[in-house]
């Protein structure tokens, strides 16, 4: 479940807009029987709701200023992907439908602002296992949450050895592969360009 990483009144830095303004309004997104909201969003007054990888606080970028490195600060800690639905072309609704499936959509994991941006499948895949699709979709939209609890297991199993169980230890042995290998990628596409 999502947590406000802002709040009211509390002056930001909107990186798509490239201003700073006060935050009007924190927007959470409830869903019945769930204790907390599913996403919050922000209202800055510009015309549209924002989501908190697209703000940034004044500490946060007075870190960046003095070339501070936080890892909390890490653009991909921040990010909030989620699942949209997107029209399909060409087709009517008719065909298979999945249960709280939109009939004539599919589903497109957005990662940016961008209209195009994002995970989506073509439409001869979407037909062949709808189900499956809609899973994936779900699957990646949770990915920087799940990142993130990795990242803190190993974090905590490697400034704590003697403290982590036992059952707990080839889990944050495989979180830190994971970590490694991801970071990696990013480094060697950087030495790259």
């Amino acid at each position: 479940m999502a947590k406000a990483v802002f709040h009211k009144s509390q002056r930001v830095y909107v990186k798509p807009v490239g201003t700073w303004v006060p935050i009007e309004r924190v927007v959470p997104q409830w869903v019945k029987g769930v204790d907390e909201p599913l996403r919050i969003t922000y209202d800055c007054g510009l015309g549209r709701l924002f989501h908190a990888h697209e703000l940034a606080s004044e500490e946060s970028m007075h870190r960046l200023d003095r070339g501070d490195q936080d890892d909390d600060d890490d653009e991909l800690m921040l990010e909030q992907w989620r699942v949209v639905r997107r029209m399909m072309k060409w087709r009517t609704g008719e065909g298979q439908v999945v249960a709280g499936a939109t009939p004539g959509t599919y589903p497109a994991v957005a990662t940016d602002d961008g209209a195009n941006s994002g995970w989506r499948v073509p439409a001869t895949e979407y037909d062949r296992d709808p189900a499956r699709v809609e899973h994936q979709a779900r699957m990646i939209s949770h990915t920087p949450d799940l990142f993130r609890m990795a990242r803190k297991i190993a974090e905590y199993a490697s400034a704590n050895p003697k403290d982590v169980p036992d059952e707990i230890r080839p889990i944050a042995h495989r979180c830190a592969l994971i970590l490694r290998s991801v970071y990696r990628l990013e480094e060697e596409a950087a030495a790259a360009e």
